[in-house]
């Protein structure tokens, strides 16, 4: 493991050695900091073209600049990083990286990882109901939003998912005719994915719309959206349905002992509910509470599988310590739901929460749940945005894999065993249709660091993407070179975690071979 990492690491060296000397280049090639002097007719020119001259060593030769860079880059190895200064500023680039990646990390990675979740999920089921009415619309949809523009899309939902909603949110009423449009799409979508005879899909087709009409017609006469909430009952319902879909998913639902395992820890959720509620007072809420508690919910979850054990312990825990992070989840959603009405009616927000610009709104204070919430609705347009730019490509990506591992011969050979479809798909199929998706996530990591460049630009964030564009705008070539920097060790380690993960997925697969 130690040879592998070390020779995976020095070849990356090398090559981000190379990339970033190519990169200089063409920067002290395409950039010229002095172009704004030359077309100046201030008296004295001559002495401000040498004073800026003197300042960025432009009398060097760019490859001398470059090795000066790489000396200062090079102290980064021992916690002494030096990538230079912005000019236009006079700030270090370190500092401008300080501030800015902490905003594109948090979009980024909650993108990512979302349209994984998503397009991963959406791509299987795709390919489980091949050639039906499911199937072809999701192949639509995919290619549909694989060719939008980043650019078009971001702006649409400035339009409709901010200020539409936003100017909705003043009278929340939602009409018959948009009630039962909902509602018939919503049964079809629903009679798609589950399938089956005609019969069963008529029966889903009703009971979707149904339940989609009594909810949008209770969340309307109630004004739900003005002081939204979940409470015990919803979470308890939600919470039932959770431990079922993950115990027929981990273990089926003929295992008993797994389901009794799940619905164990969401009856524990429930019970605490109300204490709950004590430790998540404004005094004591903060980030790290909230991971302890997603820590110690996963340890009761797996502490509940293994007592009600069973000849497969590990498929209770499993599905146990799951069912409970979720319920967690469930649970602070709800708490941070109580603070919307104080949170949309504060006099700097005034009645429009959905954030269209900036990653935080000026002058606000609050608490740790207000903060929360604050950066939920500054999150919530530009993370869609860029989960677009991804999801269509993982739905295609997953589809295309589980199929073809489908027609192998070891999964018929597991079907001519007599096992149950459920174990078919998910421990045979699934582990290895997962091992080509795990060459695009390096790119698709590259590529929302380029949509986010437009994404920041059109939501006003002032991420990483911000300060590219605003060195490229200025001639200023130390933050484009930091961007670089950073941009290119996530690939680097991206890659590397990529390998590790082959060698997990696949047992023929060794790192120190």
């Amino acid at each position: 493991m130690l040879a592998f990492l070390g020779r995976r690491l020095l070849s990356s060296a090398v090559v981000l050695l190379g990339a970033t000397f190519i990169v200089y280049m063409l920067l002290s090639i395409a950039l010229d900091p002095l172009e704004e002097l030359y077309a100046s007719s201030a008296p004295n020119r001559e002495q401000l073209i040498e004073s800026r001259i003197d300042q960025l060593n432009l009398d060097t030769p760019a490859a001398i600049r470059y090795l000066m860079w790489l000396q200062g880059a090079a102290g980064c190895l021992i916690g002494q990083c030096d990538l230079g200064t912005s000019w236009v500023t006079g700030q270090s680039v370190t500092a401008m990286l300080g501030s800015a990646f902490p905003a594109t990390a948090t979009l980024v990675s909650v993108a990512i990882v979302v349209a994984i979740a998503l397009g991963v999920t959406v791509g299987i089921a795709s390919a489980l109901r091949q050639y039906t009415g499911f199937d072809y619309g999701v192949t639509f949809m995919s290619f549909v939003l694989y060719s939008l523009p980043s650019f078009w899309v971001a702006v649409l939902l400035k339009l409709w998912g901010a200020i539409g909603f936003n100017d909705f949110l003043a009278d929340p009423v939602i009409s018959p005719q948009a009630v039962a449009g909902i509602s018939l799409i919503g049964g079809l979508v629903w009679q798609a994915i589950v399938g089956g005879a005609a019969r069963r899909r008529a029966v889903t087709f009703l009971v979707a719309a149904g339940a989609t009409a009594a909810m949008l017609t209770f969340i309307s006469a109630t004004g739900w959206l003005l002081d939204p909430s979940l409470g015990p009952v919803a979470i308890g319902v939600v919470g039932v349905a959770i431990a079922f879909g993950v115990t027929a998913l981990s273990a089926g639902l003929r295992n008993r002992r797994a389901l009794h395992s799940a619905l164990t820890v969401v009856a524990l959720g429930l019970a605490l509910y109300y204490p709950l509620q004590f430790a998540f007072q404004p005094a004591y809420a903060s980030g790290l509470l909230m991971v302890g508690l997603a820590v110690v919910a996963a340890g009761s979850g797996l502490l509940v599988g293994w007592l009600f054990g069973g000849p497969d312990r590990g498929q209770s825990m499993r599905g146990a310590a799951i069912t409970a992070v979720l319920v967690g989840a469930l649970i602070a959603v709800d708490r941070l739901m109580q603070v919307w009405q104080l949170y949309s009616s504060s006099s700097r927000v005034g009645g429009r929460p959905i954030a269209t610009i900036g990653s935080q709104t000026p002058g606000l204070s609050g608490d740790y749940w207000i903060e929360t919430m604050d950066t939920f609705t500054h999150l919530v347009l530009p993370t869609i945005a860029l989960i677009l730019i991804s999801f269509a490509s993982y739905t295609r990506y997953s589809r295309a894999s589980l199929l073809e591992v489908m027609n192998q011969d070891y999964i018929r050979t597991a079907r001519a065993k007599g096992l149950p479809e459920r174990v078919v798909t998910v421990r045979h199929a699934f582990r290895n249709a997962l091992i080509p998706l795990a060459t695009i996530v390096p790119l698709d990591i590259a590529n929302l660091f380029g949509g986010a460049i437009i994404t920041e630009r059109i939501f006003a964030w002032s991420g990483m993407g911000t300060m590219f564009i605003t060195g490229l705008d200025r001639d200023d070539a130390n933050p484009i070179m930091g961007y670089f920097v950073v941009v290119g060790m996530m690939l680097v380690v991206a890659n590397i975690i990529v390998d590790l993960v082959y060698a997990a997925l696949d047992p023929r697969i060794r790192v120190n071979a």
